[in-house]
């Protein structure tokens, strides 16, 4: 079992050497205990089966592979030490042909509610690696090897976005808290304009919504490495 020794300078606390406030564990499990409240409110009849806004997913498929995320980006920050440059050999599945494919996959006979404990469950996971690695330390990424605090960013993100989706599908109103938006833009999107607000921006930042006087994204990307530039 892999255990990392708390640094001193923690990512979870305090602001980066740059200013900007840091992305931390609590973050995690603050947009991942919304989205856990705003998805439980959907009434019983409810079709987890219908398509998640934009997305070829379904609604059930969608959360599943949020909580995968959540799962996936706690893993890669497990061994000792991480690769900086492969990606935890686990098996990923597709149950379908065009659904995501993922290592964690929820019981239906759990229903939503059990749906939506697997998504708390694997949030709590990512959030307690973030707070036990030290800040030094870099796991690989398809868009650059991060830090503790770049996973914790890339989670409030996936968890903040795919929720989006998700309410589009069931009907529901998501209107997450600027200040979780403010603090992953300039982390992951430091493209991004900074004079919208924070959640609009975020949306077309990652490809679902639009801003005045730009064009909609028809693809996207963030920047995870530590000090990564777009410019680059």
């Amino acid at each position: 079992m892999t255990t990392h020794e708390p640094a001193r300078s923690s990512v979870v606390t305090g602001a980066t050497a740059n200013g900007r406030s840091a992305v931390t564990a609590q973050d995690v499990l603050s947009a991942v205990r919304l989205a856990v409240d705003v998805l439980g409110r959907a009434d019983g009849g409810a079709d987890w089966d219908a398509g998640a806004g934009s997305l070829e997913w379904t609604c059930w498929e969608t959360v599943e592979h949020l909580a995968d995320d959540l799962f996936a980006y706690a893993a890669q920050l497990g061994p000792e030490p991480p690769s900086p440059d492969g990606e935890v050999p686990f098996l990923w599945e597709a149950r379908r042909p065009g659904g995501p494919a993922n290592v964690t996959y929820a019981d239906r006979r759990a229903g939503p509610a059990g749906l939506l404990r697997v998504l708390e469950a694997c949030g709590a996971m990512l959030a307690a690696m973030v707070r036990v690695t030290p800040p030094h330390v870099r796991a690989h990424h398809v868009f650059g090897a991060s830090d503790a605090e770049g996973f914790a960013a890339m989670g409030v993100v996936e968890t903040l976005v795919h929720t989006y989706d998700v309410t589009q599908g069931l009907g529901l109103p998501w209107d997450p808290p600027a200040r979780l938006c403010d603090r992953v833009l300039p982390r992951l999107f430091p493209h991004a304009p900074t004079d919208t607000p924070a959640w609009p921006t975020l949306l077309w930042a990652t490809g679902r919504g639009e801003l005045p006087g730009r064009e909609r994204l028809t693809s996207w990307r963030w920047y995870g490495a530590v000090g990564d530039d777009p410019a680059m």
